[in-house]
């Protein structure tokens, strides 16, 4: 039932004409033979219509911030119709629920694919080795981080050893003032990662930077990294510019260390860019055309300038799913974007304050 030969067939990465790639997305969501029930139900309640009005990145700003609904929708609802009648649907993943009840996306087979092969590329770009076992910090259960960092492990030769991390828990514990709780049940996490450390064979350590800065407080195990682990993929939350800088520099001189960014409501994210010194910011390039990111003032919705700091605001344009214009909880340095990829690159992410009225706790993812 998939189309062939389309724009929305090409690898992630890959230039396009904006206005034939634009065109092909709405007319795939939009389409009563090809869309999903809730896109062909919730465009009679639009004010446009997606089909003719939406022709390049500037015109998603039309829609209006869905996400929050993708907390209660049906997730059946979500699949494209294009499909057929049995996708292959590798998970359903939730958000964090760090603003309040989760919100779920569907992974299907190809986008997953597809998702895997282009961060599987990032990686052996900044040279991290294929055939070694990964020791995978992120978080379990319904998360897509813990989920795509185990198959990036399997599918690049070695084994996945995870932990049992509910952030959700220590968000709440936080929340509510119980500050010694949450952190022992962070203790509880890196007593799990330590084991690992020194009972396995792990060439890859992937893990959040409020845990990796824990484990640093710890000197037998940095000890440790630096004797096994010959990489550190980092993210889910934010790492200032000088920790950074301290890591590389300092405290794991001799591993490879890699920025990881992106969010479960765009499915995927990207690798920092290529050939950043110890003193360049971190930025990131995201995996145009499926996955575009926009740096505004929040005040005004208008993008700022180069240089100048905003809010990140990300678009998610796959046969796989449509979600346009979510604004996130991110603020980040609008960077000019490398030629031929639609929208902007961002630098140093930090988290907003406040988000939809709550506040913003990162714990340990």
């Amino acid at each position: 039932m998939i189309t062939l030969h389309s724009p929305l067939d090409l690898p992630l990465g890959a230039s396009v004409d904006q206005e034939e790639f634009v065109r092909a997305v709405m007319e795939w969501h939009f389409s009563p033979e090809t869309g999903s029930a809730y896109w062909l139900e919730r465009a009679k309640s639009l004010h446009f219509d997606p089909r003719k009005d939406i022709k390049s990145v500037e015109d998603l700003a039309l829609f209006p911030n869905l996400v929050n609904e993708l907390r209660d929708v049906r997730v059946e609802d979500l699949i494209p119709r294009g499909y057929g009648a049995h996708p292959e649907v590798v998970g359903i993943y939730e958000s964090g629920g760090t603003t309040g009840a989760p919100k779920r996306v569907v992974f299907l087979r190809d986008w997953f694919d597809r998702s895997q092969a282009h961060t599987s590329a990032k990686l052996d770009a900044h040279g991290l080795p294929r055939n070694v076992n990964w020791l995978v910090g992120f978080p379990s259960g319904p998360h897509m981080a813990g989920a795509f960092h185990k198959q990036q492990a399997t599918q690049r030769g070695g084994l996945a050893f995870t932990i049992d991390m509910d952030p959700r828990w220590v968000k709440k514990l936080i929340a509510a003032g119980k500050i010694e709780e949450a952190e022992a049940y962070s203790e509880h996490l890196v007593e799990q990662i330590t084991h690992l450390l020194r009972t396995q064979d792990i060439g890859i350590l992937s893990i959040t930077p409020p845990m990796l800065e824990r484990i640093a407080r710890h000197d037998d195990l940095v000890e440790l990294i630096n004797q096994k682990v010959q990489g550190i993929l980092w993210g889910g939350a934010h790492m200032d510019a000088d920790t950074r800088h301290l890591y590389q520099t300092e405290v794991f001189p001799g591993v490879k260390l890699v920025g990881l960014y992106g969010s479960t409501m765009i499915l995927g994210g990207s690798a920092e860019r290529l050939g950043l010194t110890d003193d360049d910011p971190c930025i990131f390039d995201p995996p145009s055309p499926f996955i575009i990111f926009s740096v505004i003032d929040p005040a005004t919705g208008r993008r700022v300038g180069y240089g100048e700091r905003g809010q990140v605001v990300m678009h998610h344009l796959s046969k796989d799913m449509l979600l346009p214009n979510n604004l996130e909880r991110d603020m980040a340095t609008r960077i000019e974007a490398p030629e031929g990829q639609l929208g902007d690159s961002v630098a140093d992410v930090t988290p907003v304050a406040q988000f939809d009225n709550e506040a913003v706790i990162e714990g340990v993812y």
